[in-house]
């Protein structure tokens, strides 16, 4: 089973501000799209209120919701109490599990994971509160840099893949 965390990041690894991703590039949420269907996907109560309401659930995906709220219920997720529930319930409908945030969830599910889907985003926003986890070249390995590219809104990005090492 492959667990792929998926973000963008601004220069310092912030992902985001006021439960909001602080810019808008059509290009990265293509991919994430591109990358995400037809695998399950897991996040965090936050990650799934942020998402417009026209867009939960994510379609073409299984939308697993981890909240520490045992009563929480939406339609068209399904809700666990912790990664561990979710990566077992998500591995047993397909060989890839894609984790979507937010920081705690990705900080939770990083010692599972192998595969690393990362958007750098070519500027620095204002009043960030949560960020992207920490990862370092003695554990991770570039395997893909696809080059800086200018969104069609004008600002800059790349996409890096990365694979653990070992």
């Amino acid at each position: 089973m492959t667990v792929a965390l998926i973000w963008a990041a601004d220069r310092a690894g912030a992902i985001g501000s006021g439960n909001t991703i602080p810019w808008r590039v059509p290009e990265d949420q293509r991919r994430f799209r591109d990358l995400t269907s037809g695998h399950p996907v897991i996040m965090g109560r936050r990650t799934w209120d942020s998402l417009p309401p026209r867009f939960r659930p994510l379609p073409n995906r299984h939308n697993i919701v981890i909240t520490r709220d045992a009563s929480w219920s939406a339609e068209g997720a399904t809700a666990v109490t912790d990664v561990d529930s979710a990566l077992h319930l998500a591995q047993r409908e397909d060989d890839t599990v894609v984790i979507s945030g937010g920081e705690q969830i990705y900080a939770l599910a990083l010692p599972h994971a192998d595969t690393l889907w990362v958007t750098d985003i070519d500027l620095e926003i204002d009043a960030p509160d949560a960020f992207a986890p920490a990862v370092t070249e003695a554990d991770w390995e570039t395997v893909a840099d696809h080059g800086w590219q200018t969104s069609s809104t004008g600002i800059r990005y790349r996409y890096r893949d990365l694979a653990r090492r070992g």
